[in-house]
């Protein structure tokens, strides 16, 4: 078997080293770097066995699919691809990934994750109450956040770049969207004007907050904001991009190969 991850740019990318930590090497996956999706999507059909699919090619991969698995009917947009017998099968471990993040306690995870021994531990059991969710940045990863806090029976609120919508707020309303929101999660590969615009003031009124960031190589929420979120309010807490990226690797990675991969491992290497 032969796996790898389209996209561009995808140099950095963590994946090749999350995917040889789980399974000791066993299998190859490699990095198809083109930044046309035809091209990486020719090179999927004639070489490999599954795919990983990042920005800006998630929602055109969707449409290559013949099968799409429930969440890739619901959120228009996938980040894996594997041949089948059937056909092209897509699915969305982003959302399977951020589910985890949103798990209520490790409970919870268990019932969302595909097997459950090494998962053990992992955790803090957690309450999280049904509350409300910011989803700020509405592309891929965006969407599958949408789809993910509404399954977890949180209230969405949309927030992006463009408003192609009424349902949509622009970003000039994400300091009065941030003061009600319980949850923030946060898809926008840039720090936006607003983050500045959190004072401690602010965080002392407005109670404790869960973040949860998309971006693992430059975050838009830094040290010094997470620390004053913490000291505000120490139940607030912070979910980095590498988290949801070893969330979703991790669930991903078996449904590539039918076999779990190694969690310890895989989170050592981040």
């Amino acid at each position: 078997m032969r796996f790898g991850l389209i996209g561009h740019p995808i140099e950095h990318s963590l994946s090749p080293a999350l995917f040889k930590a789980g399974y000791d090497g066993r299998y190859p996956y490699e990095l198809i770097q083109t930044a046309d999706f035809e091209e990486a999507y020719a090179h999927f059909l004639a070489d490999y066995d599954g795919i990983n699919v990042t920005a800006p090619f998630k929602e055109l991969a969707i449409r290559k699919a013949d099968i799409l698995s429930e969440e890739c009917k619901a959120i228009g947009a996938t980040n894996l691809l594997i041949k089948t017998p059937e056909g092209i099968k897509a699915y969305n471990s982003d959302y399977l990934g951020l589910l985890i993040c949103l798990a209520e306690s490790s409970d919870e995870a268990k019932s969302v994750l595909p097997t459950w021994p090494q998962w053990e531990g992992f955790f803090s059991p957690r309450q999280m109450a049904r509350h409300r969710a910011l989803i700020v940045g509405l592309g891929g990863a965006g969407k599958a956040a949408k789809a993910a806090a509404e399954a977890s029976g949180h209230e969405v609120v949309l927030m992006n770049r463009t408003q192609y919508s009424d349902e949509i707020k622009p970003l000039s309303q994400f300091i009065e969207e941030f003061r009600k929101a319980d949850v923030i999660i946060y898809n926008l590969p840039v720090r936006i004007d607003g983050l500045d615009e959190i004072t401690d003031e602010l965080l002392t009124e407005c109670g404790p907050k869960t973040i949860i960031e998309a971006n693992y190589r430059n975050p838009s929420f830094d040290s010094g904001l997470i620390q004053r979120m913490k000291d505000a309010n120490p139940e607030s807490r912070y979910i980095g991009g590498k988290t949801w990226l070893l969330m979703q690797a991790v669930t991903g990675y078996e449904i590539f190969t039918g076999e779990t991969p190694d969690l310890g491992k895989m989170s050592a290497c981040l």
